[in-house]
């Protein structure tokens, strides 16, 4: 008994459009621009242009990392237990560097906007950086508190 060839599948041809016919969707914004950059992006750049600067005046902070981790661990922390850190410096042991970090969504939910947010930002990386130097924020960075 013969059986009939199983019909074949139309060849998938790639689609040139979209069901409505408008043309297939393309991405909302370019790669280079801002709008594409995540929010954890932005916030890094934030704290390294923050660290760059202090570290053009401070060679002391050369070795010293500058990271950002998304909240605190938990822990509790030297001071008061009810706050919420918005930074932490680690000192230098054991061979290893000091780290300053900053804890990215705790500035995000006390900022109000980008420009409060990167001067928050800088006021907590100066602070760090000043308690791992053993000096006052003030002498670290003149402009330390100030509303530029």
């Amino acid at each position: 008994m013969d059986t009939p060839a199983s019909p074949r599948p139309p060849a998938a041809r790639p689609r040139r459009r979209d069901r409505h016919g408008r043309g297939m969707r393309g991405p909302v914004a370019p790669p280079q621009v801002p709008l594409s950059v995540p929010r954890s992006v932005a916030f890094d750049d934030l704290v390294q242009d923050s660290a760059d600067r202090l570290r053009r005046h401070w060679p002391q902070l050369a070795d010293v990392a500058f990271v950002t981790r998304d909240v605190p661990d938990g822990r509790p922390g030297p001071g008061a237990a009810d706050t919420v850190p918005l930074g932490l410096a680690v000192p230098a042991r054991d061979g290893s560097p000091g780290c300053v970090v900053v804890y990215r969504r705790p500035v995000e939910i006390r900022a109000k906007g980008r420009d409060e947010r990167s001067l928050l930002v800088h006021d907590i990386v100066v602070e760090q950086a000043a308690e791992l130097l053993g000096l006052s924020p003030e002498t670290v960075d003149p402009r330390y508190g100030q509303d530029d």
